[in-house]
């Protein structure tokens, strides 16, 4: 993430040496851009509105975080100076390479090449001023200037460094160290608790310590200062970093401590004078080793491929990764509002109240009495000098640790009071309005229109659960690739096939249940449901459909289906053995009726009864005109097959439709166990391992989901899951899904939906099996892509579910999901 700018006069070779060593897109040629605004890249007079387009082009790039090389002369320093003021807006480092040429050189190579037709002199003074700039270069901005000569051209290689604050290779897990200000005592305490084994010197001092779980040790910087001990400090944490046990970003109390150990002139207070006094009686080799750290300590990390990011002060998302003057204020003394309180000292900018990144935000720096999460960031500075606690963060488990301070060393200018920030569990509509991008973990960002959100929101303000119950949305399902065989439209040989040119290997065919796709989201106990929840009303969860809304409106019936589904998961010992106290389950709820009774009698029903009431009587007349010698042979078959097709109807949607009183006669068919405490399971376990624990669950209200596992390499193996799927569609079964056996990456649907061929009467209409010529030309690309979005998005719920993000967070993604659902896709498929 930086800026390069080649430096030569015309004729030195910069183009080539850019084309040799960086990609076409990384390269912003000045004459390119003169081509772009005057149809020629000779033409100097449009040089401004040229340099207008690449500086526009510059700042784009590198406010997206894209490497940058810059093909011009810059040769004048006003030319460089725009460009090096350009970097430092987005935060980001300059390099120039410096191609010195001879003079004749460039002469002669510009002679052979008939576009540059100016002179001589211009290469002259261009020349000059590049002598007149090398002298001085290095101090322009730039962090390196590599100047190539001679032979070194040609020789040269391009290597790219790894910024310092790049540390995505860790992964940890991590130990993360809230501000210790010279609390030996109570760090040893803390390490102890975290599982930490010290290691002393002969004199008894801790001067390093590793963890038998590999575990890495992150400290938020303030070392120093206040406390008892801030050289006992050092050495430990010192030795920590050097041994590759920890790693440390500076706090602003160890900048100060440098500028007073180089001699600077520095107001010697807030706890500055013990760690002078401190440091004076060590010996000069320590205090100049801990000199030397402390100034090379850096502003911020970012770990585990970017999901974390520490910093003393706390980071915006836009500061992440980047490095300049402002960045290293902001990560070491935060953002003030310019104000003071009553104490005298500066009022901080409340920068995580608006923070909406998908990194983890860790700081110190503002003591607090409690750690405290605030959107996706925590403050773990708990004041342990001012007689608080010195607190660990545990990543990624999200556990904190705390030991309490053994005295107050310091007395706090202020009492210590909680972050002002969002309450985690208010819902803002300002998440969800407008157009917006939702990040997700595997990659990427899905585009949610502005329609598409205006419609879900009237959706879920009126008709939605209790929103904090709302944690997922199951995603649309695509049906497999039109058959072609004769009398289908539907059928497993194509599904199979998909899942087999996409290096799937395994999948399962799962029994499409003839009911209501149901989100059912249970916890243990009431108090289970506070915890983790927020829901303090006494109620155990919820079950919903697929766009939110609750099955049951009467309360009563809701709670007691809750509770019996609670009671088979604590029957079949399934909250203890997953180590959790919640779940959500992905489900449908029998009989379709249940929820659909109205939309059948409306609409299918009123098909059924007008087709059987007025066909037979229409065969009948037929026949008797044909009786009388009336050529009305092809109508009357005709009308004889849609009589047929019309009780097929009816008896398709009559299968899905049974009375129903309170409980009596709902049935609930579990199939996968999206999320539980700390776990995605979703996206973790296959599915072999959901429907082994979902098959123990044994309750009246529980309805079991038959399937069977195919092997794609075997002829045989498919063979019988078609018979299989034939079976159970012929007796009336709508049909099957078929999904691959394990969590599958990559644009591979989640699962495919194979229809039986009388069920999809209820879906295209009695007759469809007249008309497959024309319907087998159905459109599928904008379904897929909508189901695959919309399971994106459910797993970004679920990862932030169980990740223990706030609510707001889990509900972007789900709120994404039911927007989706607004696009305008045939309801057909």
């Amino acid at each position: 993430m930086s800026l390069v700018l080649l430096v030569g006069v015309s004729g030195s070779g910069k183009s080539t040496f850019a084309r040799e060593h960086f990609r076409p897109t990384q390269v912003i040629s000045s004459d390119f851009c003169r081509g772009l605004v005057a149809d020629d890249e000779n033409d100097q007079v449009a040089t401004p509105d040229a340099f207008d387009v690449l500086h526009y082009i510059v700042g784009t790039r590198l406010r997206r975080g894209l490497l940058t090389v810059v093909d011009a002369t810059n040769v004048q320093w006003e030319a460089r100076k725009k460009l090096i003021e350009l970097a430092k807006s987005h935060d980001v480092l300059v390099d120039a390479i410096v191609l010195d040429v001879p003079e004749e050189v460039a002469v002669a190579r510009n002679a052979l090449r008939p576009d540059r037709d100016f002179g001589a002199h211009v290469i002259t003074r261009q020349r000059k001023d590049l002598r007149r700039s090398l002298a001085k270069m290095s101090r322009d901005g730039f962090r390196r200037v590599h100047v190539l000569r001679g032979d070194d051209i040609a020789a040269a290689t391009v290597t790219y460094e790894r910024a310092w604050t790049d540390r995505r290779d860790l992964t940890g897990p991590f130990d993360l160290i809230g501000d210790v200000h010279g609390c030996r005592a109570e760090l040893e305490t803390l390490l102890g608790t975290l599982g930490w084994e010290l290691r002393r010197d002969d004199a008894g001092r801790p001067v390093g310590a590793g963890h038998p779980e590999g575990r890495t040790a992150v400290f938020v910087g303030d070392l120093v200062d206040r406390g008892p001990d801030s050289p006992g400090v050092l050495r430990l944490v010192m030795g920590m970093v050097a041994a590759g046990t920890a790693l440390c970003v500076s706090g602003n109390h160890e900048q100060k401590l440098v500028r007073a150990l180089n001699g600077r002139k520095v107001t010697v207070a807030h706890g500055l004078e013990r760690s002078l006094e401190q440091l004076e009686a060590e010996p000069e080799a320590f205090r100049e080793e801990a000199r030397a750290f402390m100034d090379g300590l850096i502003s911020h990390y970012q770990l585990d491929d970017g999901k974390l990011v520490v910093a003393h002060a706390g980071l915006k998302e836009a500061y992440h990764g980047r490095a300049s003057g402002r960045v290293r204020s902001f990560a070491l003394y935060g953002d003030t509002t310019g104000e003071t309180d009553e104490y005298g000292l500066p009022v901080r900018y409340p920068w995580a109240k608006d923070y909406r990144g998908r990194a983890m935000v860790v700081y110190g720096h503002t003591p607090i009495p409690e750690a405290e999460w605030v959107n996706n960031t925590i403050c773990v500075d708990t004041g342990c000098v001012f007689g608080g606690k010195l607190t660990a963060l545990r990543y990624p488990t999200r556990e904190l640790v705390s030991v309490p301070a053994e005295r107050v060393w310091y007395e706090p200018a202020r009492p210590l009071a909680p972050v002002s920030g969002r309450d985690p569990g208010l819902l803002d509509i300002g998440d969800v309005q407008g157009t917006r991008y939702v990040e997700i973990q595997t990659g990427g960002k899905i585009k949610i229109r502005e329609e598409n959100s205006a419609a879900a929101l009237e959706i879920m303000s009126r008709f939605a659960v209790d929103p904090r119950w709302l944690v997922y949305l199951p995603p649309t399902m695509a049906p497999p690739e039109t058959s072609s065989l004769e009398g289908y439209l539907e059928h497993p040989a194509e599904a199979f096939e998909e899942f087999h040119q996409a290096g799937v290997t395994e999948v399962v065919c799962e029994e499409k249940h003839m009911g209501s796709r149901a989100v059912a989201v249970l916890a243990r106990t009431p108090e289970a449901a506070a915890a983790r929840f927020g829901v303090t009303d006494g109620t155990r969860g919820v079950v919903h459909t697929r766009t939110g809304r609750p099955f049951f409106d009467d309360p009563a019936l809701m709670a007691e289906l809750v509770s019996r589904l609670g009671a088979a998961v604590s029957d079949a010992g399934l909250w203890e053995e997953l180590g959790t106290d919640w779940m959500v389950l992905d489900a449908e709820l029998l009989p379709w009726s249940a929820k659909a009774g109205g939309l059948i009698r409306e609409q299918y029903a009123a098909v059924g009864a007008a087709a059987r009431a007025a066909l037979p009587e229409a065969v009948a007349v037929l026949e008797a005109a044909a009786g009388r010698g009336m050529g009305v042979g092809e109508i009357l078959d005709r009308t004889r097959r849609r009589s047929g097709n019309a009780a097929r109807f009816s008896e398709a949607y009559a299968r899905y439709c049974w009375p129903v009183s309170g409980l009596d006669g709902i049935r609930l068919a579990p199939f996968q166990i999206l999320a539980v405490e700390g776990r995605a399971t979703a996206a973790e376990e296959p599915h072999a391992w959901h429907l082994a624990a979902l098959g123990r669950l044994d309750s009246g209200i529980i309805a079991p989901t038959r399937h069977v596992f195919v092997s794609l390499d075997s002829e045989a193996s498919q063979a019988a899951a078609t018979e299989w799927w034939t079976a159970l569609t012929e007796a009336g079964g709508e049909g099957m899904v078929v999904k691959p056996a394990h969590p599958s990456a990559g644009r591979v649907q989640p699962g495919v939906k194979v229809r039986g061929r009388e069920y999809l009467r209820i879906i295209y209409g009695p007759d469809y099996t007249e008309s497959l010529g024309v319907l087998r030309r159905r459109f599928l690309g904008r379904k897929r892509s909508l189901a695959l979005r919309e399971n994106a998005l459910g797993l970004e719920a679920l990862a932030r579910l169980a990740g223990g993000e706030p609510l707001w967070r889990v509900h972007e993604a789900v709120f994404a999901v039911l927007a989706l659902e607004s696009e305008p896709v045939d309801p057909r498929l």
